[in-house]
């Protein structure tokens, strides 16, 4: 019998990494590994080693318009596998002790006048719970999908998304977490051809918080925006790591993601600290790609740390244009001045820029309940440091 091909097994681009629906095809993680380097694996409460409190069912509420089809289906499904595979052993664990997949669908050439909302609740401090949720767009359909994760907890879990031929997504993951939840959570995304996309993650609860989107291009003509909004007080570690795969020609993509730390010297908690990786694949096939990815980054006090990095892999020239920027720093001592100048109290003029610095994620949010709370979400933090 031949030996199982485990994780550690070499691969050509970061498109490539091993992937299994098998959590006992994945080693255990140690902290040299290159995905998790960043997270401390004792804060993960055994997620990523099988050592983790008994697990809970989870609780999925999904609610929306008539025409949305919502089924339990059985993992095996090629609906429910048609994203892909889990890359990683956290991910997997979620797979295989998942019943079910909870398969949301709406039908060809359907326009959904509402939002469809998916409310993914914790068990509480002592459970874990693990999940599997799947989207999929029938072609020239257009839909917004909201997946909000509330309460308290452990929690891990694959949300895919297929988006079908010439349809239209607006999706928005919001980590409304209480603060003692860990949660760790793989997206797996399809973009089929001439589909449009447009993905929002804000990270603002939760005590050790990882989202990891990896979007592909199935056929030419795709588009897809990936922005996402974080901010981290003490205690509290959030991770985005991207990747957008241009396996395919004539696609765009955009990536802006931002967020602001802020820390507390005299807390017992560790830092505030986030990680942002964001990583574009340009394979050789891929001609006449167009894709820039950014992330900036606020460390508004001391006890606070940001990582950012941005990585293009390149295997054509010929393509429209590629590029990516990063910055970690405090906000602009120019435009505090020039507030102040005008009379406007150094606090008041502080919360102007931080919203503005916000703004250019939170504005492209499409349901207006949800970016207004996100927005108040915001100013909830900054009124926070002021104390």
């Amino acid at each position: 019998m031949a030996e199982t091909v485990k994780n550690a097994t070499t691969h050509n681009n970061k498109g490539d990494l091993f992937s299994s629906f098998d959590v006992e095809d994945f080693d255990v993680p140690g902290g040299r590994d290159e995905v998790w380097r960043f997270i401390s694996l004792r804060r993960l409460r055994g997620l990523h080693n099988g050592q983790f409190a008994p697990q809970a069912p989870v609780q999925i509420a999904v609610d929306g318009p008539s025409e949305v089809s919502v089924e339990q289906a059985p993992l095996t499904d090629e609906r429910v596998t048609a994203a892909g595979a889990p890359v990683d052993r956290v991910a997997a664990q979620a797979w295989t002790s998942s019943d079910h997949a909870t398969l949301i669908s709406v039908p060809a050439n359907v326009e959904l006048a509402e939002p469809i909302t998916v409310t993914i609740t914790g068990a509480g401090v002592d459970a874990t719970t693990f999940g599997t949720v799947v989207v999929e767009t029938g072609a020239n359909s257009a839909a917004t999908v909201v997946v909000r994760y509330t309460g308290s907890g452990t929690h891990a879990d694959n949300v895919n998304w297929v988006i079908g031929e010439g349809s239209r997504v607006d999706a928005v993951v919001d980590a409304d977490w209480a603060l003692d939840t860990v949660h760790v959570g793989q997206q797996s995304i399809v973009v089929k051809r001439d589909a449009t996309l447009r993905h929002h993650v804000a990270t603002f609860g939760g005590e050790v918080v990882r989202i990891t989107p990896r979007l592909a291009f199935a056929a030419p003509g795709g588009d897809a925006e990936l922005t996402g909004v974080y901010f981290a007080d003490a205690g509290q570690y959030i991770e985005n790591r991207l990747l957008v795969d241009h396996a395919v020609p004539n696609c765009r993509s955009n990536v802006l993601y931002k967020g602001a730390l802020q820390g507390d010297k005299g807390s017992k908690l560790p830092e505030a600290r986030t990680c942002w990786v964001g990583d574009v694949l340009i394979r050789a096939e891929a001609k006449g790609t167009d894709t820039y990815e950014t992330n900036r980054n606020l460390v508004l006090t001391d006890g606070a740390r940001a990582d950012a990095i941005p990585n293009l892999e390149i295997e054509t020239g010929e393509i429209a244009g590629a590029g990516h920027a990063a910055t970690v720093g405090r906000f602009d001592d120019d435009q505090l001045f020039y507030l102040r100048s005008r009379g406007i109290r150094e606090e008041d003029a502080t919360r102007l820029i931080i919203r503005g610095f916000f703004n250019e994620v939170l504005n492209q949010i499409p349901v207006e309940s949800v970016r207004e709370e996100l927005i108040s979400r915001v100013a909830g933090e900054l009124e926070r440091n002021e104390n």
